[in-house]
Parts: C-alpha cells; structure tokens; sequence
C-alpha cells in the first residue's frame, strides 16, 4: 500500500504474512497507529513482525528492493496481457514461483495463484506457457481477484478486515486448500506438492505443462 503524504513524500506500508489495519484497536500486537485527517486512528496490528513502514521521496523506491521490482497492477490498464506475455517468455522458472515473486504481475499471493493456474488449465511447474496460455492466465488472474475482492478477501486464520469481520472468498475456492478432493472439471483427484517452499494444490489431469 502506497499513502500520499503530502506532494513530496509518500508512506509504504507492507502487511507482511499477518499484517492488518484497524480503528482504534487497543492490542499487545498494535506496532503503530496512524492519526488521519478525521481525528480517528488507525492500528497497525502485525503478530509476526514481518510487516513494513517507510517514508520516501514521491517515487523514489531504490532503498525498497521489493517494490522497485513489483510488477504492474492487475485489474488495470497497465496488466496488459502482451507485456504480461513477454514477461513469462522471457523466464525459465516454474510458473508458479515466478507468479509469487511479483515481477510479472503484483498481489498475485499463494491462494490466488493456485487458483488463476487451474482456471487457465496451467500445470504450476510448467515453465513454458506459450501466448495463448499466458493470454488464459492473464484472463484468469483478473477474474480470480475481482471475485476476492467482491468477496472481500480469504481469510484462514489471521486476515480481516477494518471492521475485524473475516472475508468471504474461502469458501468458493477450487484449487487452493482441496487437496484429495475431486477437480471439478474432470473429477480427478486435486494433487499437492512444494513449489518454492510453497504448498501448490493443483489437478494433474486438466493442468498440462
């Protein structure tokens, strides 16, 4: 998340893997709390510390290795499949770990990764997509956030929202967390291993390589 903070400077904050905002929240896990405009505070609550907050120059995101390399935004015009399709040619790492690093495209987490690669019907090791698939995976990307989002987010154990209330999107997913049950495409069962340290649940029946 990037927040203005004036013409000059901008405010970074990263959630890291249990990171969350919420208003006045008194909590031992409380690491700062932002007073806005409105008077009303906002918390910063981050259980494992694994959470950032820097102040730089409008733009200026050298000392920030992670976000100087971030990809472009999904749901945008500048997620542009063709570019998005570059960018997979251009590397021969798993689908899936590079999906995670962020270059090819931001926000593209664990769960959501999971998910956009069974819809495309690509297999997670696979390491050469060809432009229609990554056109699919582009696609699949797009449809599996705006559905989260709608959804208001996944939440297992440690998201929430502002108001604390839990999202909705756990239930509706396919892939991410199936493992042995049946894909409902053609009913083989779904299939996990490890991708880059990363649990991956995927069908190793409609996912082809």
């Amino acid at each position: 998340m990037i927040a203005p903070l004036d013409e000059d400077l901008e405010l970074i904050l990263h959630l890291g893997m249990t990171g969350s905002f919420r208003f006045d929240l008194e909590d031992p896990h409380v690491r700062a709390k932002l007073v806005l405009d409105d008077g009303r505070i906002l918390s910063f609550r981050d259980m494992r510390r694994f959470g950032r907050m820097a102040v730089v120059e409008a733009g200026d995101y050298e000392g920030i290795p992670t976000l100087k390399l971030l990809g472009p935004e999904p749901m945008t015009d500048e997620f542009d499949p063709d570019e998005f399709a570059a960018a997979l040619k251009r590397t021969n790492a798993p689908i899936k770990p590079y999906l995670l690093s962020q270059r090819p495209v931001a926000g593209v987490g664990n769960i959501y990764a999971d998910e956009a690669l069974w819809l495309a019907r690509i297999n997670p090791v696979s390491r050469t997509v060809g432009k229609a698939r990554a056109y699919a995976l582009h696609t699949a990307i797009n449809e599996v956030l705006a559905a989260a989002i709608e959804r208001e987010g996944t939440t297992f154990s440690d998201y929430e929202m502002l108001n604390g209330e839990s999202g909705g999107n756990a239930d509706f997913l396919i892939a991410y967390g199936r493992v042995g049950t049946p894909c409902p495409r053609c009913r083989t069962q779904l299939r996990k291993i490890t991708l880059g340290g990363r649990g991956t649940t995927y069908c190793p029946r409609c996912q082809r390589r």
